[in-house]
C-alpha cells in the first residue's frame, strides 16, 4: 500500500454564482468533509486548487485515521483535470487513492453509488480528469442528482439552485457523500458499495 495521501476532489465551478448548484454537490461533500475535520481549504502551490491535508476518521484502536487531502479545483469544471493531476503528482498520489466525488444525472436524487473507472456519461469534469490522468481507473463517489423534469435541458438542469423544498434531501445526500468518502478510504470499494448500493 502507497504511503502517500488519498486524494479527495469535489467537483463544481468557483465562486458564489455557483456555489448552490446541483452541478456542485461533490464541492459541498468535500467542504463538509473538510468542516468535520476543521480545516479551511486554502490555494496550494500544485496550481488552481484548494486544498487541505488532513487525516480521514479513526482507525482502529482510536488512532488518526488515513491522510488525505481535501481538495477542489479553483478552474470551471470542464477544465477539472489540470489541478487534480498537479496534486496528484505533488502528493505521489497513486491512481487507486485518487477519489472523485460528483454530481450524476443518471442516478436518483438522493442515492450514492460507488464504481472504479469506466466511461464519463457526458461529465465534461470527469471527461477532464481522464485525459488529463492519462486514465479513466480513478475511484468515483457518484452522487444522484436525477433526470431534469419535462423537457429542460440537462445542462440548463446541473446549472441550477437545488429548490428550497430539497433543502433536507440535499443536505442528506451532502452527509452520505461524505460518510461514503470515509468508508472507501476505510473499508475499501467493495465493501463501501455494499453498504449504499443496498438502500
Amino acid at each position: 500500500m502507497s504511503t502517500a495521501p488519498w486524494l479527495v476532489v469535489g467537483l463544481g465551478n468557483p465562486g458564489p454564482k455557483y456555489a448552490g448548484h446541483r452541478h456542485n454537490i461533490g464541492a459541498m461533500v468535500v467542504a463538509e468533509l473538510a468542516r468535520q475535520a476543521g480545516v479551511s481549504p486554502r490555494e496550494h502551490k500544485a496550481g488552481r486548487a484548494w486544498a487541505a491535508e488532513v487525516r480521514l476518521g479513526t482507525a482502529p484502536g482510536g488512532l488518526p485515521g488515513p491522510r488525505a487531502v481535501l481538495a477542489r479545483p479553483m478552474t470551471y469544471m470542464n477544465v477539472s483535470g489540470g489541478p487534480v493531476s498537479g496534486l496528484a503528482k505533488f502528493y505521489k498520489t497513486p491512481l487507486e487513492q485518487v477519489i472523485v466525488v460528483h454530481d450524476e444525472l443518471d442516478i436518483d436524487f438522493g442515492a450514492v453509488r460507488l464504481k472504479r473507472g469506466g466511461g464519463e456519461g457526458g461529465h465534461n469534469g470527469l471527461r477532464s480528469i481522464s485525459q488529463s490522468l492519462g486514465s479513466r481507473d480513478y475511484l468515483r463517489v457518484r452522487l444522484g442528482i436525477g433526470r431534469p423534469p419535462g423537457r429542460q435541458d440537462a445542462a440548463d438542469f446541473v446549472l441550477s439552485d437545488f429548490p428550497a423544498r430539497d433543502k433536507v434531501e440535499v443536505d442528506l445526500l451532502v452527509g452520505d457523500g461524505a460518510d461514503a468518502v470515509h468508508d472507501l478510504v476505510h473499508l475499501g470499494l467493495e465493501a463501501t458499495q455494499q453498504r449504499f448500493h443496498a438502500r
